[in-house]
This record gives C-alpha cells, sequence and structure tokens, in this order.
C-alpha cells in the first residue's frame, strides 16, 4: 500500500509502483483526500485504514509506504488505528517525523499546524514507538532535504534509519537511487520472512 504526501495524489508513487511491480509485488496506491493540508491527518489515516480493510483480507499482512506527509498518515494507522497487526513492514520516506519549520508556512491548514515541531500530534505520536518496531520500520530520509527542515526531523530512536544524500524533497520520489533503496526495504522483509 504506498501513501504519497502534501498536495500529491498516486500518480507520485506511479515509477516506484512500477518498480516494486518489477520486483514481483502487487502495489495498490491510495491517495487519501484532501491532501493539501486542509483536513487533520488522523482523517487521512482513518482513510487509509478503509481502504486496507476494503482491499485485503482480514488476516493478509502488507507491506505500507508513505512519503514526507503519507509516512505521518501511515505511522497514525500503525500506531494509533491497531494498523500494527497488520503491517509486515514500514517503509517511510522524507517523512517529518519530528516536524518541519517549513509547516509554519501554512498557518490556516490543519494537517499543516500538526507537522510543525513541537505539535500537540507529533508529540502523542512519538510518546509511544513501540507499534512502529512490530511493523519492522524504516525511514528512509535526505540529509540535505530542502523541505523537512531540519532534515534529521526524519529519523526516530527505532527501527532502521537510512539517510541519503538528495535536496530536493519533491523529486526523491523519481530518483532511480532512493526508489531503489525503498524496494530494497521490501524485497529484504520478503527474504526475511521466507527464512
Amino acid at each position: 500500500m504506498l501513501v504519497p504526501g502534501f498536495r500529491d495524489d498516486m500518480r507520485k508513487v506511479a515509477y516506484l509502483a512500477r518498480r516494486l511491480t518489477a520486483a514481483g509485488f502487487v502495489p495498490h496506491a491510495i491517495s487519501p483526500q484532501p491532501t493539501d493540508g486542509s483536513v487533520p491527518l488522523e482523517t487521512l489515516a482513518h482513510q487509509l485504514d478503509a481502504a486496507v480493510t476494503t482491499d485485503f483480507a482480514p488476516a493478509t499482512r502488507i507491506h505500507l509506504f508513505g512519503f514526507s506527509m503519507g509516512g505521518l498518515i501511515a505511522r497514525y494507522y500503525v500506531q494509533k488505528l491497531d494498523g500494527a497487526a497488520r503491517v509486515e513492514k514500514l517503509v517511510t520516506l522524507a517523512t517529518p517525523n519530528h516536524g518541519s519549520w517549513m509547516a509554519w508556512l501554512y498557518p490556516r491548514l490543519p494537517a499543516c499546524r500538526q507537522m510543525r515541531p513541537g505539535s500537540a500530534f507529533l508529540a502523542a505520536l512519538n510518546r509511544d514507538l513501540s507499534p512502529l518496531a512490530q511493523a519492522n520500520y524504516t525511514s528512509i530520509w535526505a540529509r540535505q532535504d530542502l523541505t523537512i527542515v531540519p532534515a534529521s526531523s526524519a529519523r526516530l530512536p527505532i527501527g532502521t534509519m537510512i539517510p541519503l544524500h538528495h535536496p530536493i524533497h519533491g523529486w526523491l520520489l523519481r530518483d532511480p537511487r532512493v526508489v531503489g533503496a525503498v524496494v530494497d526495504q521490501f524485497v529484504q522483509a520478503e527474504q526475511e520472512r521466507e527464512n
């Protein structure tokens, strides 16, 4: 299940979907709407929950990917909506786990207020990270990200942290090396499950 980010739709994850298909996966992209920041992230996470329930049998475990704001949507699903019981592997890319100063550019948008450093939403999400361990969490982040400020906001003290060098946030999912790193995480998770 692939979840794009702020002001994105399913086109944002199309290249990743093609690469996952080539690696033997069956990707499902969902773009909870609206992604313009006008609704709280919890609302979008409930849409993700509904899509997982609709698209997969109850006993099916899934791989989950979230880009940027989509990573926070995925985390909320895993941590607050019992998604950890359904998720085999969670990978986020350039997700503002501790917020981004860029979120202050949109003071009237609820989701952007939630993505500010020190927000109540992020404090609650970061209070208990144990469901992320259950979901075999990986955060891939760009050291020079000009949108997630500071870029180190994507790091968490749990799971696997993979830093990359890439300054342009919006182009991360167009870079074959970045997308390859995401695909590798899911391939590795499948290999571990089979062993």
